[in-house]
């Protein structure tokens, strides 16, 4: 496994844990699967509140528990701002943001959470009052580092105006099937519908202002068709893979991880299994190294993209 140096006292394995699928096992269960991580070097893992309605953070907590050696050797990652009441919304209020940490702390069963993530833009959000949430959180000691997730440049900006804690991390959807922010830069100054830039031009941004990018739904083709892998309507595609996996004597999975580390901008991709084996294939990603050429091989076979 590889790691990223983010600060002095941050150093954070090449792929993440991420928990939103968790909530089913049973603690034994998860317990063999975290053991299986750390034994593969990863010591990053990605959690939300709202991940089976605070059913994931409870669960890990209670490996956490059994496991209390575990939490030092561990990067927790957890994101607040989702609000399921009468109707869906967002809220970086002040009020909201220490409840949930206070109760994400309770869950997990741990006195501090070493990276908060804003979940999803809100547009009513006061930089000024997420200030104080940040400061009031940092001192306390409850957290550690900040970022976001989903948002563009400009949304970045803004709260970064306000608040004097670098914003180290953008938790974004990128995988060789949804790429757009690689795409709207390669159609730059031409009139192709691929030209549109839907998110201020993000990736370029993280890269100048050294934020992380961590990948989300890496595997996924939509909510609809599910995964990609071995999807009929992605034949090409999965064939594409293929090759690559004979190769290199590995999984699909893990070109899939080697396809998104190749990029410079030193992306942390999350997955999401919850099985051992997947956990493992996708690992061998890590020690793949694909040239330019094959890169962008991969790249337009995903959807039959074609390059400007």
């Amino acid at each position: 496994m590889k790691y990223l140096q983010l600060k002095d006292d941050l150093k954070v394995s090449q792929l993440a844990f991420g928990c939103m699928r968790i909530a089913g096992m049973s603690v034994e269960e998860l317990e063999d699967l975290v053991k299986v991580s750390l034994d593969q070097g990863i010591n990053f893992y990605d959690h939300a509140d709202i991940y089976g309605g605070g059913k994931s953070e409870e669960l890990f907590g209670e490996v956490l528990k059994r496991n209390p050696d575990m939490r030092e050797k561990m990067v927790i990652q957890t994101k607040c701002a989702i609000r399921r009441d009468k109707v869906g919304y967002f809220d970086f209020s002040k009020e909201h943001i220490i409840n949930s940490v206070d109760e994400s702390l309770k869950r997990l069963q741990t006195d501090y959470i070493d990276i908060l993530l804003l979940h999803r833009p809100d547009t009513l959000m006061e930089p000024s009052e997420v200030a104080e949430a940040f400061n009031e959180l940092e001192a306390s000691g409850k957290v550690k580092y900040f970022g976001v997730s989903n948002m563009n440049s400009m949304q970045m900006e803004l709260l970064q105006s306000g608040v004097k804690q670098k914003l180290l991390f953008n938790q974004l959807q990128f995988s060789p099937i949804h790429a757009g922010m690689v795409t709207n830069g390669l159609f730059a100054n031409m009139k192709e519908a691929q030209a549109v830039d839907h998110d201020g031009s993000i990736l370029e941004y993280c890269r100048l202002k050294g934020v992380t990018i961590q990948p989300w739904s890496i595997m996924q083709a939509s909510w609809e068709e599910g995964t990609f892998l071995d999807n009929p309507d992605y034949k090409e595609f999965n064939d594409c893979l293929q090759e690559f996996a004979d190769q290199y004597n590995v999984s699909k999975t893990a070109i899939v991880i080697a396809w998104i580390l190749r990029h410079p901008a030193n992306m942390q991709p999350i997955f999401g299994t919850t099985k051992s084996k997947h956990l493992i294939e996708m690992c061998a990603g890590c020690d793949i190294e694909l040239s330019r050429a094959d890169w962008y091989y991969i790249y337009t076979k995903a959807i039959g993209r074609m390059l400007p």
